[in-house]
């Protein structure tokens, strides 16, 4: 079973392959090479089968796509959809930066905040989502090396550390993404049987 990772990003296909191709028996992740599609969706769903659709298109075959971010409940959960450029542009230090200074005056009970991950796989028989969410808070300031975008801020549920001060593997077995992806493997099992 052959599906498209449409994601230009060489270093998340090989992440997920990994993780995919040892829950699915069988499954080898490809590349994307195609366009780039414009992401207007108003929701991680939207946005995911918006890139998932493109692939599809393109290539012809099974394509799945994701989109994440952070929610955060007292600024209505954004930036959400907006995380990557939440400070204008494609920088995680900004955007850090700026989300810690929206809520500086925000004490810890008011704090909490979620990783959401929507999955959409597009193929000839139809069309399919999975969400994994991660609930926690926001840190006061930024702590540890692991990981990327937001995870220097957020501190899991049931953690007093940051998710860039797990070990890569607890996060990657805990994460939104993770979540969202072991919904995918259950579902990619169950249609190849």
């Amino acid at each position: 079973m052959q599906i498209v990772l449409a994601t230009h990003n060489v270093h998340k296909v090989s992440e997920l392959g990994a993780i995919l191709s040892a829950a699915v028996e069988g499954l080898e992740l490809l590349g994307y090479d195609g366009p780039e599609p414009v992401e207007d969706g108003t929701s991680y769903l939207e946005n995911a089968l918006i890139k998932a659709r493109a692939a599809f298109a393109h290539t012809g075959l099974p394509s799945m796509a994701d989109d994440s971010g952070i929610a955060v409940e007292i600024l209505g959960g954004s930036p959400g959809i907006f995380s990557a450029r939440w400070a204008g542009g494609r920088d995680n230090i900004a955007n850090r930066r700026l989300l810690l200074a929206q809520l500086r005056d925000v004490v810890e009970e008011h704090r909490a905040a979620a990783f959401v991950c929507t999955i959409a796989l597009v193929g000839p028989d139809g069309e399919a989502s999975f969400t994994g969410i991660w609930p926690g808070r926001v840190a006061f300031e930024e702590q540890g090396e692991h990981g990327f975008g937001y995870d220097p801020v957020f501190i899991p549920e049931g953690f007093e550390v940051t998710a860039a001060e797990l070990d890569p593997e607890v996060k990657n077995s805990m994460s939104h993404r993770a979540l969202a992806l072991e919904q995918l493997a259950t579902y990619l099992n169950a249609i190849a049987n």
